[in-house]
């Protein structure tokens, strides 16, 4: 954003605002969202240390061995912690507002950030059980959100 309050634009389009929600893909991070895309939450484990982490980076940050490979998670999780958001703007997210900003630790033990969905605040407690869900946000790119588990 500039001083003026203007935005960014993407490209001559005036309707092509900047989004600040979008990942850039790489060939490193590929087969991540491809995993996304195809529902599936993938964690990197480490063939070294047995180490599993989130998010996707080609080393493990725990012994450093570059012997890293992909494993689905469950799509379980539990809330770690989380922040009612009530303005941001910042497209896209100033259409969303308010929304569940989060911390989950996954089943098999990374922790993420990600948004929780179909939960009002106020019934939200440090601890309790989630489902992943994908979101696609443009046909390239789909994220994982959280609800409550059933």
């Amino acid at each position: 954003m500039h001083r003026d309050g203007s935005l960014t634009r993407m490209s001559g389009n005036p309707q092509d605002l900047a989004r600040f929600d979008l990942p850039t893909i790489d060939e490193e991070t590929a087969p991540f969202w491809d995993g996304m895309r195809a529902g599936t939450l993938l964690l990197r484990r480490c063939r070294a240390c047995a180490a599993l982490t989130y998010y996707p980076r080609p080393f493990c940050p725990e012994c450093w061995s570059d012997d890293v490979d992909w494993q689905a998670a469950s799509g379980k999780a539990t809330l770690y912690t989380h922040s009612t958001v009530y303005m941001n703007d910042l497209p896209p997210f100033g259409e969303q507002v308010p929304y569940v900003a989060a911390v989950v630790e996954l089943e098999e033990g990374p922790r993420m950030m990600t948004q929780v969905i179909d939960c009002p605040p106020e019934s939200l407690a440090m601890g309790m059980a989630l489902t992943a869900e994908f979101r696609e946000l443009t046909p390239e790119v789909t994220i994982a959100v959280f609800r409550p588990a059933s």
